[in-house]
This record gives C-alpha cells, sequence and structure tokens, in this order.
C-alpha cells in the first residue's frame, strides 16, 4: 500500500538574494523554490515519511543547505547527484516592490521522473509552472491523485545576457496562457495563483481588493475547476490574506497572518505563498 499523501514536482532552488534598496546587500546562499515551500507546508501536518520532493544535488551544494532540509525529515528528500553540473539556482534582486529573477539554466520535473522512486503515485500531486506547461504534465499523471496547481511567472529572455529572467509584472499567466489554463482545470483539485496572476490571466485591470479578488475567484469557478466542478480556488491576496472559493462553500477569506503594524517581525516572505497554501489544505 503507497502511504505516499503528498509530493511536488515543482524546482528545488538554491536562492542568492540582492536588496537593491540597501547597498546591494547580498544575503546569505538560502533555500527557495515555490515546491520546496509547498512541501516544507506540508511537514507542519504530515509525518515526513508521507512527503516527497526531488532535490537535484549540484556540485555546488551547500552543506547548511543540506543539513536544513535533513532537519524537516530525512525521508522527505530524493536527492539526485550531480556530479556534472551545479544545483538550479535564482538570482533574485529586490527593489522596493518590483522582483526579478534570472535562473541558471536548469532540471525540470515531470511526473515521469517519479517513476520508480519512492515518490510514485503519490495522493496529492503539486506542481507549479505555465498553464501551457501543465497541460503536458497532466498528460503523464497516469493514476488517481489530488492536483494542485500555482501558475508561475513566465521566464522570458534578458536582451543582454540572454539567461531566464522573471520581472513582477511580466507573467505567463497573461491572457494568451488563458486556454491552456481553461483546458487544465478540469483536472485540477486545487488552482491557486496569486492575486496578480489571476487578473493578468483575466485580463482584469481593476485595483486589487478583496471585492474584486472574490470576483475572480467565482469568474474560475464559472470557468470550471476540478471534475465535476467540485475543484477549489485559492487566491492568495497578500495583506488582504487568501480568498478560497468552491461551488459547494463559495468564498471565505483567510485573513494574512502578519498586518501591516507587524511589520518589523518580517524577516523573508520567500516562499510564504506555497507554504500557506499546503499549510491551508487538510
Amino acid at each position: 500500500m503507497n502511504d505516499l499523501n503528498f509530493v511536488s514536482i515543482g524546482l528545488f532552488l538554491l536562492d542568492d538574494i540582492v536588496l537593491e534598496d540597501d547597498n546591494d546587500k547580498s544575503l546569505p546562499t538560502q533555500i527557495g523554490g515555490g515546491g520546496t515551500y509547498a512541501t516544507i507546508g506540508a511537514r507542519i501536518w504530515l509525518p515526513p515519511s508521507t512527503i516527497g520532493m526531488i532535490v537535484d544535488k549540484g556540485i555546488d551544494f551547500p552543506d547548511h543547505v543540506y543539513q536544513k532540509l535533513l532537519s524537516y525529515g530525512h525521508e522527505m528528500w530524493l536527492f539526485r547527484e550531480h556530479t556534472d553540473r551545479v544545483t538550479n539556482r535564482a538570482l533574485i534582486s529586490y527593489r522596493g516592490d518590483l522582483r526579478s529573477e534570472t535562473l541558471t539554466p536548469h532540471l525540470s520535473l515531470f511526473p515521469r521522473d517519479l517513476h520508480g522512486t519512492r515518490l510514485a503515485r503519490p495522493a496529492s500531486l503539486h506542481f507549479i509552472c505555465s498553464p501551457t506547461r501543465a497541460v503536458q504534465v497532466i498528460s503523464e499523471v497516469d493514476w488517481n491523485t489530488t492536483i494542485i496547481f500555482e501558475p508561475i511567472p513566465v521566464r522570458t529572455l534578458c536582451p543582454s545576457c540572454h539567461q531566464p529572467i522573471i520581472h513582477s509584472l511580466q507573467y505567463s499567466c497573461v491572457p494568451a496562457e488563458l486556454p491552456s489554463l481553461i483546458t487544465v482545470m478540469a483536472s485540477v483539485d486545487v488552482l491557486s495563483p496569486n492575486a496578480q496572476e489571476a487578473f493578468a490571466l483575466l485580463s482584469w485591470t481593476s485595483p486589487i481588493t478583496r471585492d474584486t479578488v472574490q470576483s475572480a475567484a467565482l469568474h474560475f469557478l464559472n470557468l470550471g475547476i476540478g471534475p465535476s466542478g467540485k475543484g477549489c480556488v485559492i487566491i492568495r491576496s497578500a495583506a488582504l490574506g487568501a480568498c478560497v472559493a468552491s461551488c459547494e462553500m463559495g468564498c471565505r477569506w483567510v485573513d494574512a497572518f502578519w498586518s501591516s503594524q507587524d511589520t518589523s517581525k518580517i524577516v523573508d516572505v520567500t516562499g510564504q505563498y506555497s507554504l500557506f497554501l499546503l499549510a491551508s489544505l487538510p
């Protein structure tokens, strides 16, 4: 019997963070990747033997990161050793509210990567990618599983360095991706864009408020999420909280953990959305 409750095929990344507003201050290499934080979020409720994620470990993999991952439970991680390449990395720069991200050439993960491993055929499968790539991912799912999908920004090439780069306002969640999203939504049990991504997909230019986010959630439900329309959408909306909606229960809001009065307590928001998403699911 397979007791595996949750697996993410999101990428593990090493994050190198630069704060441009603080004299380009660099922070120590940190654990990164939405899939990683989703897995850690699931760990809040589930024993490590029931959770899993592939970690591609390159020749530059820091020991302190390795030890930190093991502290969550060594059973969680399926390490794949690579002696001919570096670890998937992201250089993340913050300037005010603007975030840009440059990725090294990276190894992508698909359901087929789970075949023949102890992570095969989990009860729940989480992935983070563009709606177009999600079509391919779902085509490889040949077992009964709960599918949790987070759309992410598109990686376009920087004109000067020709490396993939993300700007906070350039999303793969654009109107051109909506047909692909509609195609996969019937197979998705939990759809979770953030508010900016949701509005970009729908070509909405309205200010992001609780009312407009709730309208977006209902719009996605009307397009059909999950088999027989029984799926749900969770739109993560930063300081506004998160809107959770399904046809059965309507819309409900989960308040943000920190308020504007608590900014001095916030050390780092890396991974907050993905961690919240999986920690909030039963």
